[in-house]
């Protein structure tokens, strides 16, 4: 491989290398059906996923459903999820969010994205999630690894915005690979690619890499 490499090669390589040695990716907040990881996904947005594992027992022990949640008071919340970042806004969400589940959903959790993006704290990211994981939708969410990592590798050029590096991948990334892929690329960013110090002496992808292959002209 060199610095040339078309990007159509570059998705190849690393697309090959992901299902050749991680055929199974999955994500590791902890859930046991879509309510559950749903609020396990709002409470994850600008926290580890090991955090949220040590908050959410506790709290779907309480409440269980999204009817349970949606009559809690707020304090009884923000009590469960005060080591999170951002408790008093995730509380509100959470609350808001189980309310217009029960009330307007009828407690299912819906399977489009724009859908879902209405409920109080989902975002573009947060309903991607949900419709690849829940429903098996071609849906790629974007956080902060998938965004960096993206760009390092350079699966995406110039991309300012999430729904951008979005629209990238999504023209490359076969729609049968989608939902793995995310996590792959979360995975690598979590592991390997990390944002201060990348891992580059342990990565198997450096042959492709735009980000390591400048770094070493």
């Amino acid at each position: 491989m060199t610095q040339t490499i078309s990007k159509k090669a570059r998705f190849e390589y690393v697309l090959d290398y992901f299902s050749t040695h991680q055929p199974v990716a999955e994500t590791e907040l902890h859930y046991k059906d879509p309510y559950q990881l749903l609020v396990a996904v709002i409470l994850s947005a600008q926290c580890t996923d090991k955090r949220v594992n040590q908050i959410t027992p506790a709290l779907f022990d309480k409440f269980p459903t999204a009817e349970y949640l949606a009559t809690a008071l707020p304090e009884e919340v923000f009590a469960l999820i005060r080591s999170c970042s951002y408790p008093n806004s995730k509380t509100q969400n959470l609350i808001g969010m189980a309310k217009m589940l029960t009330e307007v959903y009828q407690g299912i959790i819906p399977d489009d994205v724009k859908e879902l993006m209405k409920l109080p704290g989902v975002g573009r990211k947060t309903a991607n999630v949900i419709a690849s994981v829940i429903y098996n939708k071609p849906a790629l969410a974007v956080d902060t690894h998938v965004f960096r990592v993206a760009a390092r590798i350079g699966l995406t050029t110039n991309a300012k915005t999430p729904l951008e590096t979005e629209k990238q991948l999504l023209k490359y990334i076969p729609e049968h690979q989608l939902a793995i892929a995310h996590h792959w690329l979360i995975l690598h960013g979590r592991y390997i690619c990390q944002a201060r110090k990348p891992k580059c002496s342990e990565c198997p992808l450096t042959q492709v890499c735009k980000f390591f292959l400048q770094k070493n002209c």
